[in-house]
Order: structure tokens, then C-alpha cells, then sequence
């Protein structure tokens, strides 16, 4: 069990780490793929309003995954 959850919180790590390299500040998700981004920033649309979301929840499932490994010890 021990191992489980210590895989678990590794491929959470590496996922928050991925989600968070997508996510940029400033500019809009397209200008990672070479489009101009125009130097303005408003609001979260379309899929960089999931890739939010996404990094929240797995920061919050690793954070879950660290006390459970914690109080297991």
C-alpha cells in the first residue's frame, strides 16, 4: 500500500509539473505554438480555463496524497 501511494504522488508531481509548464502567464495559450499573443492579458477562456482547473485540482490531490503517506509513517 505504502508503494501505491508513493506512485501516486510521483505521476501527480509529474502531471502538476506539466500542467503548470502549459500554463502562461501574460500571453494566451497559442503564442506557445508561435502565434502572437499581443501582450495583453484579460481573462481565462477555453482550454486554458481547464488546464487551471486541472493544475488545482491535482495540487490538491498531491497535497491529499502527502498527508495520507504522512500519517501512514
Amino acid at each position: 500500500m505504502d508503494n501505491i501511494i508513493a506512485i501516486a504522488q510521483i505521476v501527480i508531481a509529474v502531471i502538476l509539473m506539466i500542467l503548470i509548464l502549459l500554463q502562461q502567464r501574460g500571453t494566451a495559450l497559442g503564442s506557445a505554438f508561435g502565434q502572437d499573443g499581443g501582450g495583453t492579458y484579460t481573462s481565462q477562456r477555453g482550454i486554458q480555463k481547464h488546464i487551471f482547473w486541472a493544475t488545482v485540482a491535482a495540487a490538491g490531490l498531491f497535497l491529499v496524497l502527502a498527508v495520507v503517506n504522512l500519517v501512514k509513517q
